[in-house]
């Protein structure tokens, strides 16, 4: 069983930055994959990136490479989100999930574990 928890979201202005963390529990999160997804209102989830379990491969949704980057610290069982150039369209509630098989994916149904999401606020 792993449970992750979220932070980092909050408002920030457009072309601004933020972190996210997910920080999960567990003796097992070095060996997930971990993914963030994010999902505004009257949207469907859809994937914004994802890391292998060691870190070595990193995936990206089209809408946020070059402006987004995930990382991983398997001694501190967090994974980060660093969001720069931040979008209006990026504006969503921020989820974090795990997926045991290690490898990472796009799809959410790969994924075991959920974290309750951290909003995001973009303003013009």
């Amino acid at each position: 069983q792993v449970q992750l928890v979220e932070s980092g979201g909050g408002l920030v202005q457009a072309g601004g930055s933020l972190r996210l963390s997910c920080a999960a529990s567990g003796r097992t999160f070095s060996s997930y994959a971990m993914g963030w997804f994010r999902q505004a209102p009257g949207k469907e989830r859809e994937f914004v990136a994802a890391i292998d379990w060691n870190g070595v491969n990193t995936y990206y949704a089209d809408s946020v490479k070059g402006r987004f980057t995930i990382s991983r610290d398997n001694a501190k069982n967090t994974v980060y989100l660093q969001m720069n150039s931040l979008k209006l369209e990026d504006a969503a509630v921020y989820y974090c999930a795990a997926d045991r098989w290690g490898l990472g994916s796009r799809s959410q149904f790969e994924y075991d574990y959920w974290g309750q999401g951290t909003q995001v606020t973009v303003s013009s």
